[in-house]
């Protein structure tokens, strides 16, 4: 049976996957300094729209002339989230409230309100240090982290999992391997999107035609050469480096698919089929999206739809990681202490 905070919990979930995919949406058409201050845009509470308000937005910003549809793409990805910190709020509110209660959890729910207060503090600086390519990944690597650990608190709160048999630790581990394989391949899913490096190449297996191409892996990732100032809007990088990036999130494309793969193997060996199942069905979607998004070279709706095919890999390890280290059934009852040796005496229970 769900416990309380389950259905506000499912609620926050789903406004984290709205969040993260209108933030790959914005990202995407270039509406990251739609608006150029921030929590407002252009000094009002929404878009200006009116005449006179577009005027007072020309004054105030001369040097940021103002899109309309930038500016809404902006706007309406700062009100789902600033939606969702709100929900947040409310759980940690009522896990403060419940504590002490069987089966609430606490530090969960206060560790989330923690993240979505840093992400809104890396929202504001993505605006104001003109979309740094260091703070944008983090962003987007805290979005990720937000509705995972959702995710999470759902999963601690639905009551509807029953513990499988014991699972042997070399198993947990790989899995929390495989976790870690997939988040270090998000953030340099986010590099490749911070540096505008999904185009650098246009054609696959290959990249412009070769299978290694000239490329310039020192300055790719030299986060020392990324300088706080410049408008990084569409990049600044030159060919050599976008083709690092790019290529490198390739590579990290395919050893990740051979360690989710064998993780499944893993997972069909102990007869954890659906979970294995789940799992393969995440990674070739996650990898055809991303094909595609080169075949096809970046179309929208595709690329949207591989930040959100990465989210939803990332949070069927969260659930096969979850599910392994959920308490195992018992196997047998304590026995009693008081119990005759064969030399008459107590065997009492040894520290």
């Amino acid at each position: 049976m769900a416990r309380p905070g389950y259905r506000l919990a499912l609620i926050a979930t789903a406004l984290a996957v709205v969040v993260v995919l209108l933030g790959a949406y914005t990202r995407l058409t270039h509406a990251g300094l739609g608006c150029p201050d921030w929590p407002g845009c252009y000094g009002f509470l929404a878009v200006p729209m009116s005449e006179h308000k577009q005027n007072l937005a020309a004054l105030r910003f001369p040097d940021a002339p103002l899109e309309v549809r930038k500016g809404w793409n902006e706007m309406v990805h700062r009100y789902f989230a600033g939606a969702l910190g709100l929900v947040i709020l409310a759980l940690a509110v009522q896990a403060i409230r419940r504590r002490g209660q069987p089966g609430q959890p606490l530090k969960l729910p206060l560790l989330l309100l923690a993240v979505v207060i840093a992400q809104a503090i890396f929202g504001m600086w993505t605006v104001t240090l003109q979309l740094w390519p260091q703070v944008v990944t983090a962003h987007l690597l805290g979005g990720f982290t937000t509705l995972s650990l959702l995710f999470l608190l759902c999963l601690r709160l639905s009551g509807a999992l029953a513990p499988l048999p014991a699972v042997d630790g070399r198993l947990r581990r790989f899995a929390g391997i495989a976790l870690l394989a997939v988040v270090a391949q998000i953030t340099l899913g986010g590099w490749v999107s911070s540096n505008y490096a999904a185009v650098a190449c246009t054609d696959f297996p290959t990249c412009h035609g070769e299978w290694w191409p000239r490329m310039d892996f020192a300055n790719a990732f030299n986060l020392t050469h990324h300088d706080i100032g410049p408008n990084y809007l569409g990049g600044l990088l030159y060919g050599e480096a976008r083709t690092a990036i790019h290529v490198s999130h390739r590579i990290g494309a395919l050893l990740v698919t051979l360690v989710l793969l064998l993780l499944a193997a893993m997972l069909m060996r102990r007869g954890l089929g659906r979970l294995a199942g789940l799992l393969i069905a995440a990674l070739a979607l996650q990898v055809g999206l991303g094909i595609s998004n080169v075949v096809f070279n970046l179309p929208l709706a595709v690329a949207v739809a591989h930040n959100g095919g990465g989210a939803a890999l990332l949070l069927v390890l969260v659930l096969v990681n979850y599910r392994l280290r959920q308490p195992a059934h018992a196997t047998r009852q304590t026995e009693p202490a008081s119990i005759s040796n064969t030399t008459g005496q107590l065997d009492l229970p040894r520290a």
